[in-house]
């Protein structure tokens, strides 16, 4: 019988355990990672500690102070001082001088009348004018009546801003009568329609938005009803838009209101207005909330650093589970081949004892 040969069983073997120890760790770590899917917080560590730094964090503060972002720019003073990255104190400083100047008293004025009479905010002022306006209803009959009479008069009207002025009149009604407990959702509403005004809206977050309003809104009645809109008659126009909207089908679009009012509640507005931006789908800003609640107004510079990778592992998710199945295959082939090798070396060894026991009979039976 042919002897089967150990050293390339062996051989492979002593290969494969190699690919073990280098394979096996970084699939278990890639399984660690895939485990953290649902924290937002984790994800956006390992996306910073592979991008965060000195350089970059004083290159984006210097970008945001030329902006005159100074809230952006002390987001990213807090990333740094969190992650224990040191920074040029002249430039700290100049942080704080540009958040007192906009913290301004003059400043908090123009902010909040511009967001109260456009409805397009930028800062915490900003929002409370522009939320003063929705919860008096002078902002989405504004909105309404300017998007309504488009839509009268066959012109290209943004049905989306339309949609969302609605439901927030219904919406407002609402926090009325719960004396504020619908007041996360309000606040969300004017700032998705804030953003979709201003460009900040993400395309797919807005075809999401789309989707939801075609459920919840009744645009033939809607269409006969905002013709009549006016400033003069809030009354008129909330009545109509309850009418029109169906509020007991919007649990999805108050979801994600709420959301985006979460993300202003812990980050503040132009965290809420970047999520809005970044996030695609009402899930991926349900992860943002999240985030938020973790980092507080650290969570802009985050996502300027990192965009969705802070909130979703996206494609880094098909290399892990490469790294998974790569480190299962090269552990079962090492297990395979030991075994081989062990085998076939136990079958030699049982076969020089054969030959050895009847060597010692031949040789006995030769002296009898």
């Amino acid at each position: 019988m042919r002897r089967p040969a150990i050293g390339p069983a062996v051989l492979v073997a002593a290969v494969l355990a190699a690919a073990a120890i280098y394979a096996v760790p970084r699939g278990l770590e890639a399984r660690a990672i895939l485990a953290s899917e649902d924290d937002p917080a984790r994800i956006a560590g390992r996306a910073l500690d592979e991008k965060f730094n000195a350089a970059l964090a004083e290159q984006e503060i210097n970008g945001a102070l030329a902006d005159k972002d100074a809230d952006l720019a002390k987001s990213f003073v807090d990333l740094a001082a969190d992650r224990h990255v040191a920074l040029d104190p002249a430039l700290t400083e100049t942080v704080k001088v540009a958040v007192a100047q906009e913290a301004s008293a003059s400043h908090a004025m123009q902010s909040f009348a511009y967001g109260l009479v456009e409805g397009e905010p930028n800062d915490l002022a900003g929002l409370a004018g522009t939320t003063l306006g929705d919860l008096i209803v002078f902002g989405d009959i504004r909105d309404a009546v300017r998007e309504g009479g488009r839509l009268a008069a066959g012109e290209k009207a943004d049905t989306l801003v339309l949609g969302l002025a609605c439901v927030g009149l219904a919406v407002t009604a609402g926090t009325y009568v719960t004396l504020g407990a619908d007041a996360p959702a309000r606040l969300g509403l004017s700032l998705a329609k804030a953003a979709r005004k201003t460009g900040r809206l993400s395309a797919d977050l807005a075809a999401s938005l789309g989707r939801m309003l075609r459920g919840v809104v009744d645009w033939d009645k809607l269409k006969g009803a905002v013709a009549g809109f006016s400033l003069a008659e809030p009354a008129l126009a909330v009545r109509a838009a309850r009418e029109a909207v169906k509020l007991e089908r919007a649990g999805g679009l108050v979801h994600l209101a709420r959301d985006v009012g979460r993300v202003e509640a812990k980050a503040g507005t132009r965290a809420a207005l970047d999520g809005l931006q970044v996030a695609q789908s009402p899930r991926e800003m349900s992860r943002i909330a999240k985030l938020a609640e973790t980092e507080g107004g650290k969570t802009r510079a985050i996502l300027k650093v990192a965009g969705r990778a802070a909130i979703v592992l996206t494609g880094a998710a098909l290399d892990l589970g490469v790294w998974i199945v790569g480190a299962l295959l090269t552990l079962l082939g090492f297990v395979s081949a030991l075994k081989s090798a062990t085998e076939r070396a136990t079958w030699r060894v049982l076969q020089w004892r054969k030959r050895r026991r009847l060597r010692r009979f031949a040789a006995l039976t030769g002296r009898g």
